[in-house]
């Protein structure tokens, strides 16, 4: 969970990022009527009960996604009914569900149908103090689902600890409980008026219907056992570290497990259940983890027998390199998929003083040997918690995320996002602690970072996998990092950056070039400073397009004229153009960014197939991925 370093403490910046919000406690009552108002209305992401001075209005579906201020105003009547009336058409047309229950394909998961389900999910927390799901006192429980569903994730992972399945004193306590138990008066106040059906309700029953508001905006649901105590997590001296630590008997454990599975056996949405969230401390052994998750996944497999089964590594899951030798022993097959986590803070990598290019290749090979090798031996690895600083001005989390997208496009991974929450009840006894690493503002009203939602918007679906809809034989696309977009030709002159959904078919070539399908056209530089052309010449050395420095990630060829180096560089309207390559190695302080590609392997359905350059083909040629994996 974010909020570790390697030494296990909780996590604070020197220069006061991930602090608590200094807003009085006044703050925290119920919004008031009706301030949040757009006419863009189309992704549900702005409810009319939502109250906030600047209010950014998302459109996550569409690949322009852009943020625009609102005034704020009093609405009348009419135009109230007008928008629950827009909402409520909005959400009807929402995504459905996959065709369930899941499985595992090789290092896929798939539906019941045989078709990849790609799992783009939020961690949305609910094993803090108050054993609720966050943000309930801010907004309504189904105004949440349906802005995760409007931000593009089709999952959620739904944190739960220990107790809240075999402490029943726990599991029995209301809500309201609970919460004035804690001295949280004003969250108490906050859930009477945005959920009051929940305030009275058991904590256990608050969990069900969360997952039920999930479902009904077609959100699966994987459950993450974060802890056995409620809390924050995680540290090496909680004593929820590993087997046999002060609150981790493992005999609870199984029964917490046992009782989950079963609890949501006939839950639909509930399509996997994650066995325990970062095993880490001074107690974690490698012949201890097999024992014990292998019993979990059998306990959780034996009482429902159709969730994904979810196993953790070690080292605050930041390793499962143990499993490079010796593979886990199931009765079961077609369920089983491990999991890893990768924050900018968690394998050492140096973001801030070292070279951008340099740090992101180390930092991958980290990656490789630590768990992305289960991808090659045929095993699903799911990415389930990565984050960041989503304010955008930490170098360090800015570098990392970048280095993860490019992971994430190429290996089309299963990734989950921390976090959901925008705030917490309370926090490592703070009161209404902000979560900058929340997709939500801290009164849940908005995106904190608009341009991500925009920028991962591509990554939320699959490139690659059995039975995409349309699918076609392999091909490549070149993915620009940075904005989250894709090459597309506009004439034979202009290749511009756009929406990936469009995005031509590429072939990437043995010997290098950049071709077209079905026509003999190529990528070529004719000039320093000029914009990449589509040309016939695809032996001239301008043509043979290679991937280098240590981020693999410039696309680079020599000018036939003199044989200077350039690389394709994306312009600030998003015309590609072939500058001199820039920031490949040594200086710590260039940022590469907008020279960044990843051209990569895609299966999907093509529109832009129907070309405005269709010459007689010289191909075929083999699509490859731009790297070895």
């Amino acid at each position: 969970m974010r909020g570790h370093g390697r030494g296990g403490e909780s996590r604070r910046r020197e220069d006061g990022g991930g602090h608590s919000s200094s807003l009085e406690l006044n703050s925290l009552s119920a919004p008031t009527t009706a301030t949040c108002l757009s006419v863009l209305i189309q992704a549900a992401a702005v409810d009319p009960t939502c109250h906030t001075e600047n209010s950014v209005l998302l459109n996550s579906r569409s690949p322009f996604l852009r943020a625009q201020p609102v005034t704020t105003m009093a609405p009348t009547p009419q135009l109230l009914g007008l928008l629950v009336v827009l909402l409520a058409s909005a959400r009807a047309v929402s995504v459905s569900l996959p065709a369930l229950p899941l499985s595992t394909s090789s290092r896929w998961v798939v539906g019941a149908d045989g078709r990849r389900v790609k799992l783009a999910c939020a961690n949305w927390a609910s094993h803090l103090e108050p054993v609720a799901a966050e943000g309930l006192s801010r907004r309504g429980v189904g105004d949440i689902a349906a802005r995760v569903a409007a931000m593009g994730f089709n999952c959620v992972r739904l944190t739960w600890p220990t107790y809240l399945a075999t402490n029943a004193t726990l599991s029995s306590l209301p809500l309201r409980w609970s919460l004035e138990i804690l001295g949280l008066r004003e969250s108490a106040a906050g859930v009477r008026v945005n959920n009051p059906d929940l305030l009275d309700l058991p904590l256990i029953d608050v969990f069900r219907e969360v997952v039920s508001a999930l479902a009904n905006n077609s959100i699966m649901v994987i459950l993450d056992n974060q802890m056995t105590t409620p809390g924050w997590c995680c540290s090496r001296s909680d004593g929820n570290t590993f087997f046999g630590d002060k609150y981790f008997d493992p005999e609870e454990w199984l029964k917490g497990l046992s009782a989950m599975a079963t609890m949501f056996k006939n839950t639909k949405n509930v399509v996997g259940m994650s066995l325990r969230n970062e095993l880490r401390g001074p107690y974690q052994n490698i012949s201890l983890w097999y024992r014990y998750m292998q019993q979990g996944a059998e306990v959780v497999h034996a009482a429902n027998p159709n969730v994904l089964v979810i196993l953790s590594g070690l080292d605050f899951d930041n390793t499962l390199s143990f499993l490079f030798t010796k593979k886990v022993e199931l009765s079961f097959t077609g369920k089983l998929v491990f999991e890893q986590h990768w924050y900018g803070f968690s394998d050492g990598t140096d973001w801030d003083h070292q070279n951008q290019n340099d740090a992101c290749g180390v930092s991958v090979e980290s990656i490789r040997t630590k768990g992305l090798f289960l991808l090659q031996q045929g095993w699903p690895l799911f990415f389930s918690e990565i984050g960041f600083d989503m304010s955008g001005t930490h170098t360090s989390d800015n570098r990392y995320l970048t280095c993860f997208l490019s992971v994430a496009a190429e290996m089309d991974l299963d990734w989950a996002i921390w976090a959901l929450q925008g705030s917490y009840y309370i926090r490592e006894g703070i009161l209404a602690y902000d979560e900058t690493y929340g997709l939500l503002s801290w009164d849940w009203c908005t995106a904190r970072n608009p341009s991500f939602i925009k920028r991962i918007n591509p990554l939320q679906s699959p490139f690659q996998g059995p039975g995409l809809p349309n699918s076609q034989k392999p091909y490549n696309v070149i993915f620009h990092l940075l904005t989250g977009l894709c090459v597309l030709v506009k004439s034979a002159n202009s290749l511009k950056l756009g929406p990936c959904d469009e995005s031509n078919a590429w072939n990437y070539t043995s010997t290098s070039e950049l071709i077209l399908k079905h026509t003999g056209q190529c990528v070529e530089a004719k000039s320093v400073g000029d914009t990449a052309k589509l040309g016939a010449g695809c032996g001239k050395s301008c043509s043979k397009w290679q991937l280098i420095s240590n981020s693999s990630m410039h696309v680079s060829t020599e000018l036939t004229k003199n044989g200077t180096r350039v690389c394709l560089d994306a312009s600030p309207d998003g015309v590609i153009m072939t500058n001199p390559c820039r920031c490949l190695s040594e200086d710590p302080y260039c940022n590469p960014e907008s020279q960044w590609f990843k051209v990569i392997l895609s299966s999907r359905g093509i529109p832009a197939e129907a070309s405005i350059l269709q010459l007689p083909s010289v191909g075929p040629w083999p699509a490859t991925s731009s790297s070895s994996w």
